[in-house]
């Protein structure tokens, strides 16, 4: 089942000078559960196409769906609500709540939500304790280390058990130890809780592990390859 489509999805950004083509009628399906990597030069369009499917910005023609849901003809309000319980972000600054602990950052998409507070703790709890975080629950950002801050971020993502993650060079600022790390904990939560998982990466490591790899060049999807 596709949980993401988009169909002749363009994006043009009109500068001073010339229209600038970030995507170029561009034609996706991203099936449930998938692992995928999109990759390709700065410049390609992989952050374009992450926000414009994750509601953070509008295409300038096309039509994206996710989950079911035609998400270009949406009002500003539904969309965020659409946001708030089917997409979980994890943005190459982490973007953590500097005066929140670790485990309120977790727990704050859950508040939005409206769950109750034990069941924001326990699952706040629970993903600290998937990402190996759970004797950090009580610090604050600025306490922990770029790649603890990173795995915060994920838990948060995962908090509010969405259709799928959207990753946008979630390890351009991490060693070696803790990309393989976050890498480890993205594969088994995608394999335990089925959840999809979408990166932009120009990083080896990431296209190493990802089940499917989808190359963009100047706007337009050039090769997509699906790892036996």
């Amino acid at each position: 089942m596709s949980v993401i489509k988009t169909h002749q999805l363009s994006k043009i950004y009109n500068g001073s000078a010339v229209a600038v083509h970030a995507l170029n009628k561009v034609d996706l399906h991203i099936e449930e559960g998938e692992f995928t990597a999109i990759v390709g030069p700065s410049g390609s369009g992989k952050t374009t196409l992450l926000n414009i499917i994750g509601g953070l910005d509008n295409a300038t023609s096309g039509d994206v769906e996710v989950a079911g849901k035609d998400i270009t003809r949406m009002s500003e309000n539904d969309l965020i609500d659409f946001r708030l319980h089917n997409i979980g972000f994890v943005f190459q600054a982490y973007n953590l709540i500097p005066v929140l602990t670790a485990q309120e950052n977790v727990e704050f998409i859950m508040l939005m939500q409206k769950r109750d507070k034990k069941e924001r703790h326990e699952r706040a709890m629970s993903l600290l304790k998937a990402v190996g975080l759970e004797s950090q629950a009580d610090k604050r950002p600025s306490q922990m280390s770029g790649g603890q801050q990173q795995r915060v971020a994920v838990a948060r993502a995962l908090a509010s058990r969405p259709r799928f993650v959207l990753a946008d060079e979630p390890t351009a600022n991490l060693d070696s130890v803790s990309t393989s790390n976050l890498l480890d904990i993205m594969a088994r939560l995608n394999q335990e809780e089925g959840t999809t998982f979408v990166f932009s990466t120009h990083d080896q490591r990431v296209i190493d592990r990802a089940r499917r790899v989808i190359t963009l060049e100047d706007g337009h999807i050039v090769s997509d390859e699906t790892k036996a």
